[in-house]
């Protein structure tokens, strides 16, 4: 959803400070830290590893074989660099000979009465290059001595800076100018957009409300489900309204140390009225916004301290420091009503899952560098998608373009995109060695369920059945909604109970036996079954509430302790749950007995080609969904 940005820390970035004449400064970190530093150690041991590229021994000659050479008339020319005596011999060879310091080789041929003009003798003046070398030998313990102590000084004065420095804020800056991000790149979410305009408005003409008395509000708070676009929409805002963005997720804030997180808090907001007009964008706020009082250290901790600072901060905001704090979470009813309250995160944008019309936006969107098949149906592609968020659409269409390149081709086609809905949703298949009384329990099982989704008439259609092993399941039996819903009844709720049960009937049907595979639907029947008596009133106890109840109690206490109801209220509840679980079971039960030969014919299918899509599970069912509802 989201692309890379080029940031910087927020304590090195000062867009608006004022520019200074230009003053050249010799920095010696800077300096060595650039390759300086290995250039002289280079030159300094350079004589000791010349030291380890000795002549070779078959080039070496004595001093008196040279001399003997030379008067056999066998050497052309003889050059002295220093001790060293290089001899060019006039069959092109050449050999080294080593003299003792203060050794004249001349007074020596003519000790052995050697005729000089038989050979050319050339001396090398090396007394500059060894004086050079003989001052860098000497000097060189005192030069590694320094540059010793010089890191050793600068690393305490980093360890220094950075305890320094631990309070200062780990906000990203986006800078103006490159957050290139818009509402049009945000899918779907027409109402947030419209809430938010007006935020972009008011940065981009503040004259424009303080004029007629209006305040901006100070907040928004963006609560939705993971996913779906909360901080790419807060982007967008900064990007619409050509503001400075400062981007910070709330766990950074924390520290080890006491008083980190509010020092940080204060850094955070101080950096942000110098870049005014701003946006403060914090990610996943209730990591540091949850209800005060309830931790195990009171109401002294870090992290409520760090709440507290925010607070401040934000109660501190006037009419024209032009700063906007956003914020991001997804457990709205955690955090304090403090925080939320007006004149701080006092408007409140709902983010949901993308609708069908949304879902077409935001594939659009992520399909535009990817080749897909001309026969491609988005239509359909979009209807299957129900319960999406924007992350799961961009992974999908990413995953199946990453199939396509594995396998050598060109385009995208459906299989592909079924294929990687299914991967996202539920993770990839695994090829998982069962027997065949294993693999006739798991299509039996599946089968269960398609069937009693299949003749329930306020059940959702089934899209696909299979016994491949996806994640910790060993089959699956997808039945996503054919439209979104936004409110559900309570004849639905109990045909999703009676398929969730379909599985374990058809084990003790076909079987007689129970298999710890039932677990999951068995835990998702039991929650429907507690929200129908808790928290809907759909059970003969009547429309209460039966959950904790949290009442508020004084200005100093959030919220006060959850208030129970009684034992004897309490096995009420539970003997409701457990009747409507009972009657799901019973009922999808007695479908099964009723489909006996479908499901049958159906399961034994399932063996054979392990997988089978919604059209050819109801030419085997031989009824359509549409006619049993009927």
């Amino acid at each position: 959803m989201a692309e890379d940005k080029k940031t910087n820390p927020v304590s090195n970035q000062n867009p608006q400070k004022p520019m200074k004449k230009i003053e050249f400064q010799f920095n010696l970190g800077q300096f060595l830290s650039k390759g300086f530093l290995y250039v002289v150690i280079a030159i300094l041991f350079f004589p000791f590893l010349m030291s380890f590229f000795s002549v070779p021994k078959e080039s070496q000659i004595s001093l008196s074989g040279l001399v003997r050479d030379v008067s056999e008339d066998k050497v052309g020319k003889v050059e002295i660099v220093g001790s060293q005596l290089i001899a060019d011999y006039k069959d092109e060879s050449q050999k080294v000979a080593r003299k003792e310091e203060g050794q004249d080789f001349v007074s020596i041929l003519k000790a052995a009465n050697i005729d000089l003009s038989k050979v050319d003798i050339k001396v090398k003046d090396v007394s500059s290059t060894q004086l050079i070398w003989n001052l860098l030998l000497n000097a060189l313990p005192i030069i590694l001595m320094v540059i010793f102590f010089f890191f050793i000084f600068r690393q305490a004065r980093g360890a220094q800076d950075g305890i320094m420095g631990i309070g200062k804020s780990k906000a990203k800056l986006f800078i103006k100018g490159k957050q290139n991000k818009k509402f049009a790149d945000v899918g779907g979410m027409d109402e947030a957009k419209k809430e938010l305009e007006e935020i972009v408005d008011f940065l981009k003409h503040p004259k424009k409300y303080t004029k007629v008395g209006a305040r901006t509000p100070k907040g928004v708070l963006l609560v939705g489900p993971s996913g779906t676009g909360k901080t790419l929409l807060a982007q967008a805002v900064a990007g619409e309204a050509n503001v400075q963005f400062l981007s910070i997720a709330g766990s950074e804030f924390m520290e080890m140390l006491v008083g980190v997180g509010a020092s940080r808090v204060r850094d955070l907001f101080a950096t942000a009225k110098k870049l005014a007009p701003a946006i403060i964008f914090i990610d996943e706020i209730d990591a540091i916004g949850r209800v005060r009082g309830n931790g195990s250290q009171g109401g002294h901790d870090e992290r409520e301290q760090t709440l507290n600072q925010i607070l401040v901060e934000m109660d501190g905001f006037n009419t024209n420091d032009n700063v906007i704090v956003m914020a991001a979470t997804n457990r709205g009813d955690m955090l304090d009503p403090a925080l939320v309250r007006p004149g701080r995160f006092d408007r409140r944008v709902l983010v949901r899952l993308p609708d069908l019309e949304e879902r077409k936006y935001i594939l659009n969107i992520h399909s535009k560098s990817k080749p897909f098949a001309k026969d491609f149906d988005w239509e359909k592609v979009a209807r299957r998608t129900v319960g999406f968020s924007g992350a799961d659409l961009e992974n999908m269409l990413n995953e199946a373009a990453i199939a396509v390149a594995r396998s050598n081709r060109t385009e995208i086609n459906m299989e592909d995109i079924e294929e990687a809905s299914l991967k996202v949703k539920l993770g990839p298949s695994k090829k998982r060695l069962q027997d065949k009384k294993e693999r006739e329990m798991t299509a039996f099982h599946e089968a269960g369920h398609a069937l009693i989704a299949h003749v329930s008439p306020n059940a959702d259609p089934v899209h696909r059945i299979s016994i491949i092993s996806r994640g910790r399941a060993l089959g699956f039996t997808l039945t996503p909604p054919e439209k979104d819903k936004l409110q559900v009844t309570k004849s639905e709720l109990i045909d999703e109970m009676a398929v969730l049960m379909g599985g374990r009937a058809a084990e003790e049907l076909v079987f007689g036996e129970l298999t710890a595979g039932a677990s999951s639907d068995i835990d998702r029947a039991t929650r429907i079954a507690r929200a129908m008596v808790v928290d809907y009133g759909m059970s003969v106890l009547g429309p209460m509430n039966f959950g904790p109840q949290y009442e508020q109690s004084d200005y100093n206490k959030a919220w006060g302790e959850p208030s129970k109801i009684s034992d004897k209220l309490q096995e009420k509840v539970d003997e409701e749950i457990l009747k409507f679980i009972d009657e799901a079971r019973e009922k999808a039960t007695k479908v099964l007995k009723k489909y006996r030969k479908q499901l049958d014919l159906v399961s034994n299918k399932l063996i054979e080609v392990e997988s089978l899509d919604g059209d050819q599970f109801e030419k085997l069912m031989g009824i359509k969904k549409s006619k049993i509802a009927e």
